[in-house]
């Protein structure tokens, strides 16, 4: 015992010392009541316990074959084990599953150290008495949900029920409570505040069964909140009227309604973020607006207009995220996108006969919001070159970009039909697409050979943050 403890637990030498002089009285307590007798500990942080000793009497027949001393027990097996545990009070349970899965009768009282603290259970078990039942009965009953309908010198063995984390709560005509699986009774002592509730009924003890008791439905179905606790409550009616028995598959979703909440208070709290992102970038326009009325040189302008479209570009990213108000995952329509920046700067351009056009081949092609600014920002650069250098001595021309897929690759084409560009000079512009194709989209800039105008591509592939969706 005091191994186990010291590896397992985080009980004091006075504890264990405790609890060593009671294992020693254990073997009497045990042939005096003709009954399994065990200590249970904590283990130290965790949700389960470890048994650190065990008496059997001497002329019975075994419950278990080996020695079960530092064997880990499940609160889904044994709640009445756990809720000595958590109350301090006694605690008992019809039906609990033994570490070799026999089913027995259980009754737990917590040991307490000089401080008041629960330290260890006491637990004395013994042999359910399995009562035969008829053909008949055994024919009208489901057959996962019975474990005691065999001779009696058959021992029963846990069923898929025990194992299930829905509640499985059976009643009588009464409507009175003949068998529950561990979560069962779990669910109905934690709300209930008993530990013992065989033969009640249990619409008295939950009132908001009710309704699922007056529903003449074959099955039925309710989604039920209460205290702060939701659940979907299923019934099913297995016998005939005159002597019915009843169903109850009981769902909880508490811990699922709170995720849900937690991540609609994370998409409203980032929904939120984008909206003041967006309002900011436009306070930052319209500075820029205002400044710019006060410049005279056309470099000058045209420097920042450069800017203002550099920052639209970002602003379009999250005025398509804010379009759809179910876009929790933040979701980008690049082709979307790709048409509202070529539209805006084809608006503010100074030449106005210039022809652009958007080719996607029905590409579906989505991408996170991070993505989503770096690809802006690179249509954004390679359209301002081609606006300011494409087309010098001249009033009309074309521009085309064009999306399409190769293998695992995303390939984006922008081409013109100006003067024409063989390589790449230094610029602020330039810099920014090298920069953003290379470390955000980990891909590659070209700029293919062309007997007319400028080609570049970028490449970059399909990954978790840039998709494709089918139809």
């Amino acid at each position: 015992m005091e191994k186990l403890c010291q590896k397992y637990t985080s009980l004091s030498t006075a504890d264990i010392a405790k609890l060593q002089q009671l294992e020693t009285t254990l073997a009497y307590y045990a042939e005096l009541a003709e009954c399994y007798m065990f200590i249970d500990c904590m283990v130290d942080k965790q949700s389960h316990a470890i048994v650190v000793a065990e008496a059997f009497p001497k002329k019975h027949n075994h419950l278990y074959e080996q020695s079960v001393i530092g064997k880990i027990v499940f609160e889904s097996f044994e709640p009445a084990v756990f809720s000595a545990f958590r109350k301090g009070e006694k605690a008992s349970v019809s039906r609990a599953i033994t570490q070799e899965g026999i089913t027995v009768e259980q009754h737990v009282i917590p040991i307490f150290n000089d401080d008041g603290q629960v330290i260890a259970v006491l637990i004395k078990e013994n042999r359910m008495e399995v009562k035969e039942q008829n053909n008949e009965v055994v024919q009208q009953m489901p057959f996962a949900l019975i474990e005691h309908i065999v001779k009696p010198d058959f021992q029963p063995v846990p069923v898929v029920s025990d194992l299930l984390v829905e509640s499985i709560i059976l009643t009588n005509h009464e409507n009175k409570v003949i068998y529950t699986n561990p979560a069962g009774y779990r669910f109905i002592s934690e709300l209930s505040g008993r530990d013992s509730f065989d033969n009640i009924a249990i619409d008295e003890v939950f009132p908001f069964l009710q309704e699922v008791y007056d529903e003449d439905d074959d099955v039925f179905f309710l989604e039920i909140t209460v205290d702060g606790k939701s659940f979907i409550v299923k019934k099913i009616p297995i016998r005939n009227q005159s002597n019915k028995v009843t169903l109850l598959i009981i769902h909880d979703l508490t811990e699922l309604k709170l995720k849900e909440n937690e991540l609609m208070m994370k998409t409203f709290a980032i929904r939120e973020i984008h909206h003041r992102v967006k309002n900011n970038l436009q306070t930052v326009t319209s500075l820029l607006r205002l400044q710019m009325r006060n410049v005279a040189s056309t470099s000058q302008k045209a420097a920042f207009q450069e800017a203002l479209n550099r920052i639209y570009s970002i602003s379009s990213v999250y005025e398509l995220i804010l379009e759809n108000a179910d876009n929790a995952e933040e979701k980008v329509d690049v082709i979307a996108l790709a048409k509202k920046i070529s539209n805006k700067m084809m608006n503010t351009a100074s030449t106005t006969d210039i022809q652009l056009t958007i080719q996607h081949d029905n590409l579906q092609l989505f991408c996170h919001s991070k993505k989503a600014v770096s690809l802006a920002l690179i249509i954004c650069e390679l359209l301002q070159n081609a606006l300011k250098y494409a087309f010098t001595g001249r009033q009309e021309g074309l521009i085309t970009l064009h999306f399409c897929q190769e293998n695992s690759m995303i390939s984006l084409h922008i081409s013109d039909n100006g003067v024409g560009m063989h390589e790449a000079k230094p610029s602020l512009g330039m810099e920014i697409v090298m920069r953003l194709v290379e470390y955000d989209l980990a891909g590659t800039f070209t700029i293919i050979p062309s007997d007319r105008g400028t080609h570049t591509q970028i490449q970059f592939p399909v990954c978790e943050e840039v998709f494709i969706l089918n139809d």
